[in-house]
């Protein structure tokens, strides 16, 4: 008999377990080492994102930010309480959004493995509240999940929305590559790009000093956390400086740290003609999905010039989706220790020395998940009358 999950106890226990760990903290430990405090803080100057000031994530985040510091009348820890029941709201979507799509592939034991470990995951890892990225990576699961369930025009519209919190949404793309069949993945790219480039492109003819500064401001502040910052360097954190800067745009281009010695773009077309070689040879499987999103994210992060911690929580739940349960566990358990050790333990204590050792290690990582999804493409499994 096939062992069902009851979605409704899985979430109540998930809830019942973050509201308890809310209430017994103190505000400064929900705080935590996150980047409550910095939100809360930009926020503060006069006017909205984009309009008034420059930011350096895509509108949606730094306007629901701004909306809740209104709502709480500027008062920190009203603030702070919102937003994490916003955030806390989103990981719970995620988990059932997690727990949808991992029931299409796996069935039993394999089944409630996954969706318990990435319970425990979301309950014990600190970004999912110390940070807002739980918000991109819900758009992510749900446009997966309906892009698995063959509805392309539905998955690119919420990959669009989630671009506009952050870009990473857009890499779900990928589980649409169906060989030589482009017509789900360029359905889906329409809606998703079109909406991404609606949002910006308003923005851009209201406030286009603001907008342009905004959108240039992360490629400005040059490598961290990454090979190509150890290549280049740099060894520090991807923080900007003192806010009042956010109200110049000409500062959003202002080059912090030490600049490129190899270029992102010199290095793109090679991670690009990596994952097309790679998909072009994929076979049909029912695991193709997962297996091509893992590994156009995997190139992606190591193409990538800069690195922050709180993007484990986008790795992890593909990694216990679209693997092999051991190799799940032991990448996804080695992923959380990896960047917790990273931040705070380390680099809150001023050991930048250390760097270079998680920096290795998540790089070897990352290789090695890569590697395990292109076997995953290269397995031929029968698709079990779902049309993937």
């Amino acid at each position: 008999m096939t062992k069902k999950i009851h979605v409704p106890t899985l979430l109540g226990l998930f809830l019942l377990a973050r509201v308890l760990l809310y209430l017994a903290l103190p505000l400064d430990e929900l705080h935590g080492y996150g980047d409550f405090v910095t939100f809360f803080s930009v926020a503060q100057i006069p006017g909205w994102p984009y309009l008034n000031y420059w930011v350096e994530f895509p509108p949606l985040f730094p306007f629901l930010s701004e909306t809740l510091f209104r709502i709480s009348g500027g008062q920190q820890h009203v603030y702070t309480y919102l937003l994490i029941f916003v955030l806390l709201l989103a990981d719970a979507g995620n988990l059932y959004f997690f727990q949808r799509l991992a029931g299409h592939f796996w069935k039993d034991e394999e089944l409630s493995f996954r969706v318990l470990f990435y319970l425990i995951i979301l309950i014990a890892l600190p970004y999912g509240w110390w940070y807002f990225d739980s918000l991109a990576v819900f758009f992510l699961l749900a446009g997966l999940t309906y892009a698995v369930e063959n509805r392309p025009a539905r998955a690119g519209v919420l990959w669009g929305i989630g671009a506009l919190v952050k870009f990473f949404p857009l890499i779900g793309l990928a589980a649409l590559w169906r060989g030589r069949d482009f017509r789900r993945l360029i359905r889906a790219a329409i809606f998703s790009i079109g909406i991404l480039g609606i949002g910006l492109f308003a923005f851009w003819l209201i406030s286009p000093q603001y907008t342009r500064a905004s959108l240039i401001s992360q490629s400005s502040k040059g490598s961290w956390e990454t090979v190509w910052a150890l290549i280049d360097g740099n060894r520090s954190t991807g923080n900007f400086g003192d806010l009042v800067q956010r109200l110049d745009p000409a500062l959003a281009s202002r080059p912090v740290g030490d600049p490129a010695r190899i270029s992102p773009w010199m290095t793109l077309p090679i991670f690009v003609g990596l994952g097309l070689f790679f998909l072009f040879r994929s076979k049909p499987s029912l695991h193709r999905p997962l297996a091509a999103t893992g590994l156009a994210m995997c190139l992606f992060f190591l193409w990538s010039a800069g690195w922050s911690v709180q993007w484990v929580a986008y790795l992890i739940p593909i990694f216990l989706l679209g693997l092999e349960k051991r190799n799940a566990a032991l990448l996804s358990a080695t992923f959380a220790l990896i960047n917790v050790l990273e931040w705070p333990v380390l680099l809150s204590r001023g050991l930048f020395s250390l760097l270079p050792v998680t920096v290795l290690t998540r790089t070897l990582l990352l290789i090695l998940a890569a590697v395990l999804f292109v076997g995953q493409l290269n397995t031929e499994r029968p698709i079990e009358d779902m049309d993937l």
